[in-house]
């Protein structure tokens, strides 16, 4: 339920500054064209001045120099940032009650954290650590050995395979799989063997992964992703992946096996990333970007310029080459009439 502020005590929860009608009283959060008196929206450059002025919000969340003259005005250095935090304070999550369904399967030696909360259906199988206040979710199952951290969020039909390691206050979506058996295979005699998959996957702490996304397991080792990064709905991360601390990763983007992805990375929709692949810390590859197998890509120049294309490069170079295929394209066309 949501929960009522006036301006002056939100900016003070936000420890921002506030200008115009500071007792004025908010009740929600809206997009800026749908919010309504009571509403609290947000602004976050100069772009969308206009549509922010054209809004009946109560209140704005917005970056110095954005003029709103006549607008009460809260004011931050990351709009938002700031209205994620302002969401939060209106609709914090709801308090489950702590405990384990009757209808819940524990298996043997389990140790479970203080206030814990089990749902219905979900199986924990033998030996398997959870710590405290984590929430699972209806029919999840948790294989043997599997380990979570303290205050974690399991939505409803994860799935952890056995062995996997899940740090603190990690967030797995519904239908969410960690730890599947990688694509392994050896062909022998004209036929594919099985390379047996005895790995494990290991989560770190701030993690979130969404819907219906999956992790396969190491081969031998594990399939690492380092605290704070972001996943999507629908990745598909390959056996023996290592990803570093706070990437961003987009839906249907599919990562090989034994790629190894640096920090900071951000990876638009549909990226394919061949198998051995390294990407270096800062890179951003752009929607539908193709990287070969073996690739090393590092940042582009001048630095964080985006990577594009199949095989990828910098997107100025990219789109030079796009445009003197259009050129060429042109011309073949002339000579022909």
């Amino acid at each position: 339920m949501a929960m009522e502020k006036t301006v002056e005590e939100l900016a003070r929860l936000l420890g921002a500054q506030a200008e115009g009608n500071l007792q004025h009283r908010l009740i929600d959060v809206a997009q800026l064209e749908a919010a309504s008196l009571t509403d609290l929206s947000f602004v976050e450059s100069e772009r969308n001045s206009a549509e922010a002025f054209a809004s009946r919000a109560g209140c704005l969340i917005a970056p110095a120099g954005v003029e709103l003259p006549g607008k009460t005005v809260i004011r931050v250095q990351n709009p938002r940032y700031a209205m994620a935090l302002a969401i939060e304070i209106f609709h914090p999550q709801p308090l489950l009650k702590p405990g384990i369904h009757a209808t819940a399967q524990i298996g043997d030696n389990v140790l479970i954290g203080e206030d814990v909360s089990v749902a219905a259906f979900a199986v924990i199988e033998n030996a398997c650590r959870i710590g405290a206040r984590t929430r699972i979710g209806a029919s999840c199952t948790l294989g043997e050995r599997s380990e979570l951290g303290e205050d974690c969020l399991l939505h409803p039909r994860v799935t952890l395979y056995a062995g996997s390691q899940i740090g603190a206050r990690v967030i797995l979506h519904s239908g969410a799989v960690i730890g599947s058996d990688g694509f392994g295979y050896a062909r022998e005699a004209g036929k594919y063997h099985k390379f047996p998959q005895i790995g494990w996957v290991e989560l770190g702490d701030d993690v979130e992964i969404g819907a219906n996304t999956t992790i396969d397991r190491g081969a031998l080792g594990a399939t690492r992703i380092a605290r704070g990064t972001k996943i999507d709905n629908l990745v598909q991360v390959g056996h023996n992946v290592q990803i570093g601390a706070n990437c961003a990763i987009a839906s249907q983007a599919g990562i090989s096996g034994s790629v190894v992805i640096g920090d900071n990375v951000v990876i638009a929709g549909q990226v394919g990333i061949g198998d051995h692949a390294r990407i270096e810390d800062g890179v951003v590859l752009g929607g539908q970007c193709g990287i070969l197998p073996h690739k090393i890509v590092k940042a582009g120049e001048p630095s964080g310029e985006p990577m594009w294309g199949t095989p990828a490069r910098p997107l100025r170079e990219h789109l030079k080459q796009q445009a003197l295929l259009a050129r060429l394209a042109k011309k073949h066309k002339d000579r022909e009439s």
